[in-house]
């Protein structure tokens, strides 16, 4: 008799809880203005990375993505203005999806 191993499927997402709670006005704006910030500090390192391989590259992409997270990175300090004023808490529920994407399925 044959004994067959059984191959356990890959798995191709994930979450990830980056941020749970509930913080003070000024707990919640250094939380998500560190995440925004760290965000637009990558798009910056890639659009250098960019122009050092190619001084004439695109980086319009790269651009709109900074200019983009930093519109919401304004938003998020006027929505939590308001919670200042009225001495509120703000809760926080940060799930991070990532999966992988199949080249093989990608590329037809």
């Amino acid at each position: 008799m044959e004994t067959k191993e059984l191959v356990k499927p890959e798995k191709i997402s994930q979450k990830i809880q980056l941020v749970k709670g509930e913080f003070t006005p000024s707990e919640a704006s250094h939380v998500i203005g560190s995440l925004i910030d760290e965000k637009i500090n990558f798009h910056k390192i890639q659009r250098l990375q960019q122009w050092e391989g190619n001084h004439y590259s695109n980086s319009d992409e790269l651009d709109g993505r900074i200019t983009e997270l930093q519109k919401e990175k304004g938003i998020a300090k006027e929505f939590i203005a308001q919670s200042f004023q009225k001495n509120q808490m703000i809760k926080i529920d940060g799930v991070l999806e990532i999966s992988i994407i199949d080249n093989d399925l990608k590329d037809n």
